[in-house]
């Protein structure tokens, strides 16, 4: 009985680190996008690599602002940060992995904020 038990427990390990690296090999479209009136806008966003996650940031004088990655390494718990400038504005966040639902935000009036985050 205590054998069966240890095997079984060992293939649920096994069946855990199989979908695991599946999911850590395939390539993942991330697209992100930011719309809206808002200007001089600060966006920071989540990339993947083979060093795990890091981010990067710009900030740009006018919306539309769209960045679309392909990536491999992908783990959940990225974010897609805006910040609005004093002169405030409204913006909205959104992100989209492989044509799934989108996860917005949006920010409204100076020095505002929002994450999009949790895709």
């Amino acid at each position: 009985m205590l054998l069966v038990l240890v095997l079984l427990a060992a293939g649920g390990c096994v069946a855990v680190f199989v979908t695991v690296s599946n999911e850590v090999s395939k390539t993942v479209t991330v697209e992100y996008a930011v719309t809206g009136d808002a200007r001089d806008v600060t966006i920071a966003y989540s990339v993947w690599n083979d060093d795990g996650v890091s981010s990067r940031s710009e900030t740009v004088a006018s919306l539309p602002w769209r960045k679309t990655l392909e990536t491999k390494g992908f783990a959940k718990g990225g974010s897609l940060l805006i910040s609005l400038s004093g002169t405030g504005g409204t913006a909205t966040c959104s992100v989209i992995v492989d044509d799934g639902t989108p996860t917005t935000a949006t920010a409204s009036g100076p020095s505002a904020a929002a994450t999009c985050s949790g895709f």
